[in-house]
């Protein structure tokens, strides 16, 4: 077994998908499929249980991704500090992980600073659901990820705060089940529609928002992954939504929703930097987190 069989096994851990793993690392899916297996043989166990569905960790392959993990996670830190001479400028790849909206509303400007000192430093971006940032910190499968700071961080992850995020309700403009339910006074919120993030910062004030409205059992139109997607399902008349601000302002369906003035304030939620506090004795990593500062 390699550092290669690693990397496959850890991004078929994280795609779930042999086409798009083997796609994605340059080989055949049957070449994919050779490879895992025989680490299979190597280990005598197998690591994923797969049919046309899904593919799936067995038991073994649950205990083998802490190991997995933390070999590559040693393996790219140790290749990174033999590189480094101090006496020749920083070069390398840094992966970083942030929703569409923050690609252009708060990472250009921390990128920006970062090239100035460092222009031979590869930027590799993701973007994805951001309830899904801190994920792929502590699954390393990035360096760096702008996450909004969760209720309890983990002790293992550092912090660096860049702005406030406020959120607010909106509604469509068009004239359907919600909108009409909206003119009523008072307002029954237990019969409007919410379409609803997964996860996240924003459910969580959107959960809380229930609480203080009393709302017990809210009328869910669908849960989203992401907050970007949630835009367009309003602005069509699905239903209402909590969003952050900067995803409202920035989406082009903007014009074809409303926000509702709300009695009780939401409380904005706090967006920075994560990473992995053992990952910042990294070269690449300690830079782009004292460029931070």
């Amino acid at each position: 077994m390699n550092f290669t069989d690693l990397k496959l096994f850890l991004h078929l851990y994280e795609t779930r998908n042999f086409a798009k793993t083997a796609l994605q690392n340059h080989m055949s899916p049957s070449t994919l499929s050779r490879q895992i297996q025989r680490m299979e043989e190597e280990l005598g166990q197998a690591l994923f249980l797969r049919d046309n569905r899904q593919v799936v960790l067995t038991d073994a392959g649950e205990q083998f991704l802490p190991f997995a993990q933390q070999s590559w996670a040693e393996w790219q830190q140790i290749k990174q500090q033999l590189r480094y001479n101090p006496t020749q400028a920083l070069s390398g790849e840094l992966k970083i992980f942030c929703s569409v909206t923050a690609a252009y509303s708060h990472l250009p400007n921390i990128l920006e600073k970062f090239r100035v000192r460092y222009p031979k430093v590869e930027i590799q971006l993701t973007t994805g659901d951001p309830a899904a940032a801190l994920q792929q910190v502590q699954t390393q499968q990035v360096d760096l990820a702008l996450a909004g700071r969760p209720k309890n961080l983990p002790s293992s992850v550092a912090f660096h705060y860049i702005d406030d995020i406020s959120l607010s309700l909106i509604a469509p403009r068009i004239a359907c089940q919600a909108t009409q339910l909206l003119q009523k006074t008072p307002i029954d919120w237990q019969q409007i529609p919410f379409i609803l993030p997964v996860e996240g910062p924003a459910r969580q004030r959107i959960d809380q928002w229930f609480k203080q409205q009393k709302i017990k059992h809210p009328k869910i139109y669908a849960t989203v992954a992401g907050h970007e997607a949630i835009m367009p399902m309003v602005a069509l008349g699905c239903g209402v939504a909590m969003l952050p601000d900067v995803v409202i302002k920035n989406s082009p369906m903007n014009s074809q929703i409303s926000i509702l003035h709300l009695n009780t304030p939401v409380e904005p939620f706090e967006l920075g930097i994560c990473v992995q506090k053992k990952c910042l004795v990294q070269p690449l990593v300690r830079a782009f987190w004292q460029a931070l500062a």
